[in-house]
């Protein structure tokens, strides 16, 4: 049983809870998640960029430290990120993990969003992480499926990402950008990798708490 220190997870959505805390009790018992839920967040970013939240972003870094945070939204992990050092607070995006796994796994990669706003950042992330390494990064929206998501159609929204996950080709590796979107991993019939953000960002962030 591992137990310590909190690891506060900053979330744009209430929806990301639950799945954390499953993680949790699944592959890391005991570990004390602290949840940090910022709608506000997202919806900013989606409609300004993810520049116009940073001092937002600040605002809750600075409630959610002093120890580490992982930010499990894609869009503003990079924002959040940059104000690391500037506060003090080791920051960790959920999706840097599942990026790193990406760029060893195959120059080829499909990136799926359901958010427009996560694209960009998804693909930022993925060329650092590749460094010198030449990358051929194809991107893809998936249209009508964060509808379902805002309206509670679970279900609805998983599938139709798994759908697009399926008709995917010539790609090494498919990467899901969004947390919400991990479901989808265990609904496709593709023999392509297809990556998520949960599990290797939960596991990478208690790690840095117990190396705090």
């Amino acid at each position: 049983m591992v137990t310590g220190p909190d690891l506060t997870l900053l979330h744009t959505s209430p929806a990301h809870v639950p799945v954390f805390d499953a993680l949790r009790d699944r592959s890391h018992p005991g570990a004390a998640l602290r949840h940090l839920v910022v709608p506000q967040l997202l919806e900013r970013a989606r409609a300004e960029g993810p520049e116009a939240v940073a001092p937002a972003v600040r605002e809750a870094l600075v409630e959610a430290g002093p120890g580490p945070v992982l930010v499990t939204c894609s869009t503003i992990g990079a924002t959040a990120e940059a104000l690391a050092t500037e506060l003090g607070v080791p920051v960790l995006r959920v999706d840097r993990p599942m990026a790193a796994v990406a760029v060893r796994t195959g120059v080829r990669i499909a990136v799926l969003a359901t958010v427009e706003s996560t694209l960009a950042p998804t693909v930022e992330l993925l060329a650092q992480e590749a460094g010198a390494e030449p990358l051929a990064i194809r991107a893809h929206l998936v249209d009508g499926a964060w509808e379902r998501f805002e309206a509670g159609d679970t279900a609805g929204y998983l599938a139709r990402v798994a759908a697009v996950a399926d008709s995917v080709a010539d790609a090494d590796v498919i990467v899901l950008a969004q947390a919400s979107m991990a479901g989808a991993a265990e609904l496709v019939r593709t023999r392509i990798p297809v990556l998520s953000s949960p599990a290797p960002g939960l596991a990478a962030g208690l790690r840095q708490v117990a190396a705090s």
